[in-house]
């Protein structure tokens, strides 16, 4: 699949890549190494803002859904600024999911269920991928939702 036809999907699902976020510590975005794109955790911004909260508590299951999903989108800017175009993206490998959520909320795959939906709408069958989804007490910023990507990546 092609940058302008990843991008033309996005479009159709109604997103934009932002501007990739910097970022808040002593880190890299995106470490390319063995063929992979490791992308650092990256946080749910919506419409340029930040979504705190923790789920199970001020934050709904469905909103959760929507920071997860923007985390997705971030992944996705992060990933075209370090590879020069999506198209090199050959397989979502992993998606790692963090969730702030009470001692009771149980429903962290629901919630990153956002980020892998979207994962599956952009890339078809090479958005498929393997997953963890794991509720913390806590997250940076107090972020909502936290996901990061393993990402096989095509040569130059």
């Amino acid at each position: 699949m092609s940058d302008n036809a990843i991008e033309a999907r996005l479009a159709e699902l109604g997103l934009s890549l932002p501007e990739p976020a910097a970022p808040v510590a002593a880190y890299v975005p995106v470490v390319i190494a063995g063929g992979l794109a490791h992308v650092s955790g990256q946080l749910p911004f919506i419409s340029g803002k930040l979504v705190t909260g923790r789920l199970g508590e001020d934050v709904q299951v469905e909103d959760g859904v929507l920071a997860a999903q923007a985390c997705a989108v971030m992944i996705l800017a992060q990933l075209k600024k370090a590879l020069g175009s999506l198209d090199r993206v050959e397989q979502i490998v992993k998606l790692g999911g963090f969730v702030s959520s009470t001692a009771s909320f149980t429903d962290q795959p629901k919630v990153i269920n956002g980020a892998s939906e979207l994962m599956a709408a952009v890339f078809g069958e090479a958005g498929q991928h393997a997953r963890s989804a794991v509720g913390v007490p806590v997250l940076p910023l107090g972020a909502a939702v936290e996901v990061d990507a393993i990402v096989a990546i095509r040569p130059l």
